[in-house]
């Protein structure tokens, strides 16, 4: 997969690979899953939030899949909602940043494309500035590279006013002046800029810790502006990447089990097993949302026992399908008018018992986090009295961008990492 290229100056035509971001196919917990996670979220707030989420019940439950229909919209959207923590090491990936800021100096290319004439010679005159622990400043000429150090705090202060701040654009305008002046006296004199560039090398691999702690910020806004339309929104896509967050194959590169000729798990876990037990058989009475009172170690404390749930998942239904006869495996099922093959119902249910209640276990810990996630916001936003919200209503612009949502998903042209 190629990694997405952040165009500054240097024209689109020189500089035009781009990261397709990826998403699932099948929805993740299943649309059922999303919806029953979030509605019971609801049930967890105190008396002074209740009401008001009560009041929008159904908006935050039908609308906790619109993340999955954005996936239709936007490549941006498919990192946010896993994240590959084995591409980066083993457990407890000692070496991965748990800040925002942090990974991306790490795993992220900068760098400008040095002229000769009037032809750009990006192959053999690249000048790349690397966001290491000390920046470095490397210009290639006939392989010979020249490394001079730049200050660390600026090259910093310049990464997050010029190149973090516009994480989700595609192109935008820096001078060349800009960049080089990090480096001062110590930096090249006689380069020839002709444009400067950004390339996100960590992205593809996910970022849904990374993406929740800014959730958890944009929804505290939300409580102090007063703002209906964006605690609204906040709240309930908050809710379904706080559900893939508790989704074990979330958290690998064998999201699917294709790497373990398992293709399909996926769907199998999250949506087929909730739809056939969680009305009949789970216990949703979780108590009571809890603050959370460091949100990134929250997060992250999450999708790390997701990720030791991970073998469990793949070797429990491996060792199933090599005992249960194929031709139990699979059957067709009609559903909405259209016959469909998926895992047996015998199947599912021998699966389901000797996974030892992990579906339900994670996701009434997915309805918690939903409920402590929207109280803590509240909380910080100095408790704000939400009865004075009750009489508004969804603004016409907030209503035109779900229509719009709503027409880029039924015209299904996915831009999603297949999971089937």
């Amino acid at each position: 997969m190629q990694s997405r290229l952040l165009h500054l100056i240097v024209p689109a035509s020189l500089m035009a690979a781009t990261l397709a971001f990826v998403l699932p196919q099948t929805p993740d917990w299943g649309f059922f899953g999303h919806r029953r996670i979030n509605r019971l979220a609801t049930f967890t707030l105190p008396p002074e939030m209740i009401r008001f989420y009560k009041t929008h019940l159904e908006y935050i439950t039908e609308h906790s899949v619109d993340p999955d229909k954005r996936r239709y919209a936007t490549k941006h959207e498919a990192p946010r909602h896993y994240i590959d923590l084995d591409q980066w090491g083993v457990y407890p990936f000692p070496n991965l940043p748990r800040y925002w800021t942090d990974v991306l100096l790490l795993h992220t290319e900068i760098g400008l494309v040095t002229a000769q004439g009037d032809s750009l010679k990006v192959k053999r005159d690249t000048l790349l500035i690397d966001g290491y622990k000390v920046p470095q400043i490397r210009l290639f000429r006939k392989n010979k590279a020249i490394l001079e150090a730049a200050d660390e705090q600026a090259f910093r202060d310049f990464f997050v006013t010029k190149v973090l701040s516009e994480y989700y654009e595609d192109e935008w305008i820096l001078p060349c002046d800009t960049l080089l002046a990090l480096f001062g006296d110590a930096g090249p004199t006689t380069v020839n800029c002709a444009g400067a560039y950004a390339v996100d090398h960590f992205s593809e691999h996910g970022i849904l810790p990374y993406h929740l702690v800014k959730m958890q910020n944009t929804l505290k806004f939300a409580f102090l502006d007063g703002n209906v339309d964006k605690i609204l929104r906040t709240s309930a896509e908050m809710g379904h990447y706080i559900g893939d967050a508790y989704v074990p194959l979330h958290t690998t590169k064998n999201y699917n089990g294709q790497l373990t000729n398992q293709t399909g798990i996926h769907a199998f876990w999250e949506s087929r097993l909730p739809e056939l037990f969680a009305d009949e058989t789970y216990d949703f009475f979780v108590g009571s949302a809890e603050y959370i009172s460091n949100p990134s170690e929250y997060y992250w404390k999450i999708v790390l026992d997701s990720h030791l749930l991970v073998d469990s998942v793949l070797q429990t239904e491996r060792e199933l399908s090599r005992q249960f006869p194929p031709d139990r495996q699979y059957c067709f099922e009609e559903r909405n008018g259209i016959t469909i093959r998926t895992q047996c119902k015998e199947y599912s249910e021998a699966y389901h018992r000797r996974m030892s209640g992990m579906v339900e276990s994670r996701m009434r810990g997915a309805v918690l986090s939903i409920g402590s996630a929207w109280y803590t916001a509240w909380v910080d936003a100095g408790q704000p009295d939400l009865s004075k919200l009750l009489g508004k209503t969804l603004s016409a612009d907030e209503l035109k961008a779900l229509e719009s949502l709503e027409s880029q998903y039924q015209k299904g042209n996915t831009k999603g990492r297949p999971h089937d």
